[in-house]
């Protein structure tokens, strides 16, 4: 099976990425405790490597009660779930932060495909269920090649050309292009 960037390599960045981020996760927590009520990071259950849960961490960008029930409801630009501040902390992409610590405790890795809900697992195909060969990413393929922009089956098989041709080379080809991606905002929303 073809590799990725190695477990150090994730966890040196992933560790050196919550350094640096952690005036902005301290302002971000802030903004949302003015912003709305309820917590500061939100968990939600994914399906990792083989399948296998884990509690996902991001900032909470919504109001209290709006997360999607089932197979996931699509966040969409003006959605009236998300909070002021979660709009921004989302363009951004800011709210993604908190899945460093998913990074360091091995639960994902700095590249690969995005977690998504176990219900969403269940219902891959076969060859779609390839996705679920390697580790979630905090950025992958698909993300710098559309990112929400793109239909979901799509996704997914970006996803699966990423299992198939993945390297220590490609992640860190998705690594810069993802840094660019969140300079601009391309493909956020569909």
């Amino acid at each position: 099976m073809r590799r990725g960037l190695p477990r150090a390599a994730d966890v040196l960045l992933s560790g050196f990425g919550l350094i640096l981020a952690s005036p902005l996760l301290a302002l971000a927590a802030i903004a949302i405790k003015l912003g709305s009520r309820g917590p500061v990071i939100y968990r939600q259950r994914r399906a990792g490597k083989g399948g296998e849960p884990f509690d996902l961490y991001k900032l909470r960008t919504m109001h209290g009660g709006a997360d999607p029930v089932g197979v996931g409801t699509p966040v969409l630009e003006g959605d009236p779930r998300v909070t002021r501040v979660g709009r921004v902390l989302r363009r951004l992409s800011l709210d993604e932060l908190p899945n460093l610590v998913n990074v360091l405790r091995g639960e994902m890795a700095m590249v690969g495909p995005r977690p998504t809900l176990p219900a969403q697992a269940e219902l891959y195909s076969g060859r779609q269920r390839r996705r679920l060969e390697v580790k979630r990413g905090l950025t992958g393929w698909a993300q710098v090649n559309g990112r929400a922009g793109i239909p979901w089956p799509e996704r997914i098989e970006l996803d699966v050309w990423y299992v198939d041709h993945r390297s220590p080379a490609l992640d860190l080809r998705i690594i810069a292009r993802t840094a660019r991606m969140l300079l601009t905002g391309h493909g956020l929303y569909g």
